[in-house]
């Protein structure tokens, strides 16, 4: 950049924004849009009108609160607290790399669209800093006064620099000199040396220093990653059981001199950036995607920043400086009272203190899928479909199916989908496993899955040695069905057994998240995977299906068609969708004329939703629900009455442009009769009836949190962890 290189003392700090306080954010706050009741049956209604859409950026904000009451929540365990709290600057920082990036971009590029409410993109820039600014100061209000207060009642203290006993301040001071000093680099900024690169979600110093010829400088210094970012007060005889911490940075603030020997630390204050992580892969003119993406992974590490966090204390000269030379935008700064990045408050859900967090627990596994059941894996397929539900129930049957593919002498081949896998997989070993067994292994690899893109490069490279079939993706598709399938030679002919899931192939995640898995040996899906896999690795334009739902070819025609089928029955009509976010409109559309015909809609949606439910004419017959909880929710599922006659379907598509569109998606029916009358009464049923952990979604998109704590209290996600070994039966 060409003003890296002037002088600090040349500088001119910009006239900024000063942040407003909450109250006066408030104010600023744009009044709803009216919503105007429509008499039953009037068909003249349009249900384009914008009015009747939530704006996706809102609802996604909106969602961070209700991951928020958790923290706050004072009945949940206080770890449990601190991992929500981070959870939420951890989604704030990519609502910022992915979500606010992905409109400047089109503010850059001139885009005119308007969003499904009708806003232009400079409007909802607007408007999500207000609500950004609003989330924000609940975060630190909740840190401050609630979980600060908290951790100190039961003896864990994060004090201040400022506060600590001389005797603990030498001890910091002692740290530093031993451990932190060594790692330091700190980067001057004046005429031969400019203005250093900021990493994405570094924590860093902005320091002001005077020379002895009364001369002003400035300097950055990183805080070191790599270290603890809380240091440990050695324990003291005045508070011999109470754990105490400050943090790193202030560690550092307060020992600048010996960086800087002979210049006086005017002042020094933390900041924080967000860069644009929104990189568009060039797909159509690469001859190698994944040269392409690791390009594009590469280029990430130097986009622009589209957020500036610093402290409340930092004064408008150091700020200019940073301003100018970052190139961010005065509203692209964010004051905070209190520590950055609050992500790092994980270290302290590491102390041995088990009363401050959820029991463990151990996932059920059915008997027939225990090692010391009488079948093995593919014989208790054979006899009928098997679902679980995670975390409840195990997701090691899952790992067990292929690593008994690996290794059984009847197994031909394997195909499997994977979009993130983690590390150290216990899947990928035994794809590895399969190939030193002479076994036919085709893996999609989807090198495209945000954030991801780095771990799966070297999962495609490592599978590739060994004499994987691997398959990146398609040009301008994301694969995200979770399909394995497993081809077997047995005494009557070649059979084909299946994996089919809404989660993805990681063991680690499957214990956090809640999923469903479906194993069976069905005919029709055995063909229609093979199918599919034909497309994946080959040229097949086949553009139908026996059972399996595929976006972007039949899904979309079809959840349409269900719908309208629903519609059709009238006030016999009932919906019940579970799912992580509602967006396409058409979609809403149709679920708005469901409404309007008397078709009862019951919808769980834990993440965004741009429907607003329970407007008089246009969606009374429409309740909104989510839950976040323990475990947060990531299965779909999608319930038809059909008269009676149920269908039910689970798979890895939300109602989302991108999921029915743009990517590889698969819905799959469940066929056995028990296992959707276990779905629709005690699965759904028990989401519907918690009063414990759910929000109601309002018109206006905002949720509603009226918690029952009485015995009457249903938190279903505590039932399923009490009765997991019931569930399935």
């Amino acid at each position: 950049m060409s003003t890296a290189r002037r002088p600090v003392r040349a500088r001119r700090p910009r006239v900024l924004k000063l942040v407003p306080e909450a109250a006066e954010v408030a104010s600023q706050q744009p009044a709803a849009k009216t919503l105007v009741p429509v008499p039953a049956g009037n068909p003249s209604v349009n249900l384009d009108d914008p009015a009747y859409y939530m704006n996706r950026e809102l609802s996604l904000l909106e969602f961070q609160r209700r991951v928020l009451d958790e923290a706050r929540d004072s009945s949940n365990k206080l770890f449990e607290r601190l991992k929500f709290l981070a959870i939420v600057s951890s989604n704030l920082d990519e609502f910022f790399m992915v979500r606010v990036a992905a409109m400047k971009q089109k503010l850059a590029a001139g885009n005119q669209d308007l969003s499904i409410d009708g806003r232009t993109i400079t409007e909802q820039l607007r408007t999500v800093r207000e609500s950004v600014e609003q989330v924000m100061g609940e975060v630190y209000e909740c840190y401050q006064n609630d979980l600060l207060r908290a951790l100190e009642e039961n003896g864990i203290v994060i004090a201040d620099y400022s506060s600590l006993a001389p005797i603990e301040k030498a001890a910091a001071d002692k740290y530093y000199a031993e451990t932190i000093f060594p790692v330091l680099t700190p980067l001057a900024f004046d005429p031969g040396r400019p203005f250093p690169h900021i990493s994405n979600l570094s924590l860093n110093l902005a320091i002001v220093l005077h020379d002895n010829d009364g001369r002003t400088h400035f300097a950055r210094v990183k805080v070191p990653a790599g270290l603890p970012q809380l240091f440990t007060i050695p324990p003291s005889s005045v508070e011999p059981r109470v754990d105490k911490f400050v943090w790193i940075e202030q560690v550092i603030a307060a020992n600048l001199d010996a960086l800087f020997p002979g210049l006086d630390i005017v002042e020094s204050h933390p900041f924080h950036v967000t860069r644009d992580a929104e990189v568009a892969i060039k797909e159509i003119e690469s001859d190698d995607l994944l040269e392409s993406v690791e390009e594009a992974v590469w280029l990430r590490r130097f986009r622009k920043p589209v957020r500036l966090l610093t402290d409340r204390t930092i004064t408008d000269h150091i700020l200019g400086i940073l301003v100018e030379n970052l190139e961010v935008d005065p509203d692209d700064v964010y004051r905070v009272a209190g520590p950055l990045d609050l992500t790092r408050t994980r270290a302290i859900q590491q102390l041995d203190r088990p009363t401050l967090r959820d029991e463990s627990f151990d996932p059920f596994v059915p008997a027939e899928f225990s090692a010391y059941g009488e079948e093995d894996i593919f014989a208790v397929i054979r006899r009928g479909d098997r679902l679980l539900h995670h975390p409840y129930q195990s997701f090691q049957p899952v790992v067990d199916l292929i690593r008994k593919a690996a290794h059984d002498p009847q197994v031909l081949a394997i195909k499997m989908t994977l979009y993130r896998v983690g590390q150290n997989s216990p899947i990928v070993q035994a794809l590895l496993e399969a190939i030193e067994n002479g076994k036919q292994v085709a893996v999609l690899l989807e090198l495209k899955a945000r954030f991801d893109e780095e771990s799966n490069i070297e999962w495609a490279r490592a599978l590739e040695r060994e004499g994987v079939h691997v398959v990146y993706g398609f040009v301008g598709l994301k694969v995200h069905c979770k399909i394995a399938l497993i081809v077997r030679r047995e005494a009557d002919g070649i059979h084909r057994y299946l994996h089919l899931g809404t989660g993805n192939y990681n063991a680690t995640t499957a214990r956090l998240y809640t999923d469903f898995s479906l194993f069976t040996c069905d005919p029709d899906f055995g063909a229609d995977a093979t199918d599919l896999f034909n497309a994946l690795t080959g040229y097949s334009h086949k553009a139908n299906y026996r059972k399996l739902l595929t976006a972007p070819l039949t899904l979309r025609n079809r959840m349409r068609e269900l719908i309208q089928r629903e519609i059709d029955f009238g006030k016999k009509g009932h919906l019940i969708f579970k799912m992580n976010a509602l967006e396409d409109r058409a979609m809403i559309r149709l679920l708005y004329e469901a409404s309007r015909a008397g078709v009862k809609v019951e919808l769980l949606v834990r993440g965004l939703c741009c429907l607003r439910p329970g407007i008089p004419g246009i969606s009374e017959n429409i309740i909104v629900k989510s839950i976040v909880g323990q475990f947060l929710e990531h299965s779909r599922l999608f319930y038809f009455h059909n008269g009676g006659e149920e269908e039910i379907y689970i798979g890895s598509a939300d109602l989302m442009p991108r999921n029915l569109d743009r990517r590889v998606e698969l819905l799959f029916p469940v066929l056995d009769r028990k296992m959707v009358r276990n779905l629709r009464d005690v699965v759904l049923q028990k989401y519907l009836a918690d009063n414990r952990k759910v929000r109601t979604i309002l018109p206006d998109g905002t949720s509603e949190f009226k918690p029952v704590r009485s015995a009457r209290a249903v938190d279903s996600q505590a039932w399923f962890l009490r009765n997991r070994a019931r569930l399935g039966r």
